[in-house]
């Protein structure tokens, strides 16, 4: 049926632009998807042109949102693909792939795009719980699921519990109309294979979420609750709305709400017998229709009324062909759900892997890398520098300030390692007061890194953690040499570490 409004991505804590990707958002919100693509193309300039990394990702996420509901898919791939490289929050990555992924869906690439939910699940289950960036996400998978027809995963999906957080008019709205169109979506495909009575119930508990916004900021839920109308046989209240919005609907070109109305009233006219009118109107939504799930609903609903304007074998074998096909297709959602289950598992047992190997080679206390990895990276080193470092006199910290106190120190000396590291760097601590760090680099570049970490540990100022506290680091320095051993890199540097500190103390001895 459906295109969707997704929740608005939390993007306030962004850049100082971020009023731009909030106002793309809100007008692919409303379903000005052409407005959508000329607004991201001016704050996308803006936001590149400042810096804002951010905020850029969040236009160019709305832009995503606008090519999917145009049905330029392809166009939209690219620029998911773009945004799935991790950047963090957990939340947001699982968002996009989730977002990527229904692409993928509507495209046909059924596995892919069943890689990328499971992918998104599992992100998901890491990342924490109790914002609107996570609920966002959420809405975001359930979105994906709908296109997949897993319909139960997809109502699972926005089941978020009152009370986890403050949860504003403008967010309940939003998940209100969405779980709205996911049902009566849901119940349109059951109307399809014969499943009548349980599609009433999901258009009725449409209808209830729908009207508890009697006033809402865009025309998708008048749109949405003129369908339910129709189907449960409110007809009088279904024609008031189309009559308000249909005509607007068209000329502003908001495609998606004129389907639902032309469906909407289509079904009126045929349950009051125009069968004429009722079929004007559904070749009207199936001449604006995007996608082929959309163009399937319009000649069921046709498909039917043919059977009521032309009684006859000839108009019910159509009808039941047609039944056949999407009996068929309504199957092949165990496989999808099987699929899913089964990505799902595997990518769950190789985070469980990856999360053991990572408890098995870090340092509890500092996050780290320990002494395990130490020992396999010093069999290895071919290239580049081995930086030993110890804390000066760090059991006169302990004992004169607490051993909390000490273990602060520590977790501090390891962020300052940590943000000194390259991508191809490792720092270890050994346990105690030792840390050691293997640097790409030669002597010169490793002499300015272990400087630099040396001066940054000596200028803090550690009273805020301690009055009275000073921290300061001996380091040792050896660079590899042709046809060295990894024990005889490590006995060199340790010995000028050893310099280091029978010279006094805070400094750096490379030999």
């Amino acid at each position: 049926m459906a295109e969707h409004r997704h929740l608005p991505e939390l993007i306030s804590p962004y850049g100082p632009f971020a009023a731009l990707a909030l106002h793309v958002h809100e007008l692919t919100m409303l379903g000005r998807q052409a407005e959508t693509l000329v607004a991201a193309d001016h704050a996308e300039a803006v936001a590149s042109a400042f810096g804002d990394v951010r905020t850029l990702r969040s236009i160019r996420l709305a832009r995503l949102y606008a090519l999917t509901a145009l049905g330029r898919l392809q166009e939209a791939l690219a620029v998911g693909e773009e945004l799935t490289t991790p950047a963090g929050p957990r939340a947001t990555d699982a968002k996009i792939l989730a977002d990527t992924g229904e692409v993928l869906l509507r495209m046909g690439r059924i596995d892919d795009g069943l890689q990328h939910l499971a992918r998104a699940m599992v992100i998901l289950d890491t990342a924490p719980r109790g914002s609107v960036r996570y609920v966002s996400a959420m809405y975001s998978l359930c979105d994906a699921a709908k296109v997949a027809e897993l319909f139960e995963l997809a109502d699972e999906s926005m089941a978020v519990p009152d009370g986890i957080f403050d949860f504003s008019e403008q967010y309940r709205s939003a998940a209100d109309q969405q779980r709205a169109e996911l049902r009566l979506e849901w119940g349109l495909r059951l109307e399809q294979v014969g499943q009548e009575w349980e599609a009433q119930r999901l258009y009725s508990t449409s209808v209830e979420l729908l009207e508890r916004w009697r006033d809402p900021d865009g025309p998708l839920t008048s749109a949405l609750l003129a369908l339910g109308l129709a189907k449960i046989g409110r007809h009088k209240e279904s024609l008031d709305l189309i009559g308000e919005l249909l005509m607007p609907a068209r000329l502003t070109g908001q495609d998606h709400e004129a389907r639902l109305l032309h469906l909407a009233h289509g079904v009126v006219l045929r349950d009051t017998g125009d069968l004429r009118g009722a079929r004007r109107e559904f070749l009207a939504a199936d001449e604006l229709a995007a996608l082929p799930a959309q163009r399937l609903i319009y000649r069921y609903e046709l498909a039917v009324l043919a059977t009521l304007e032309f009684p006859g074998e000839q108009a019910q074998s159509v009808l039941a062909a047609l039944r056949g096909q999407l009996e068929m297709l309504w199957r092949l959602r165990l496989d999808r759900r099987a699929m899913l289950q089964q990505a799902q598992r595997r990518l769950e047992l190789e985070l469980a892997r990856t999360t053991a190997d990572q408890a098995a080679t870090s340092d509890a206390l500092t996050g780290l890398a320990n002494r395990r990895v130490f020992d396999r990276r010093i069999v290895s080193a071919v290239t580049g520098a081995l930086l030993l470092i110890d804390v000066d006199r760090f059991k006169l910290i302990n004992d004169a300030f607490s051993h909390g106190v000490g273990d602060t120190v520590l977790r501090e000396i390891a962020g300052v390692l940590r943000t000194a590291c390259r991508h191809d760097e490792v720092a270890i601590r050994f346990g105690g007061d030792e840390f050691a760090m293997f640097l790409s680099a030669g002597e010169r570049e490793a002499r300015l890194v272990a400087e630099r970490i040396r001066t940054v540990i000596l200028t803090r100022d550690w009273s805020d953690i301690a009055p009275g506290l000073r921290v300061t680091l001996s380091m040792g320095l050896a660079t590899t040499r042709t046809g060295e051993s990894g024990t005889d890199l490590y006995d060199r540097a340790d010995a000028n570490l050893y310099a280091a500190k029978r010279a006094g103390r805070n400094r750096l001895a490379a030999a």
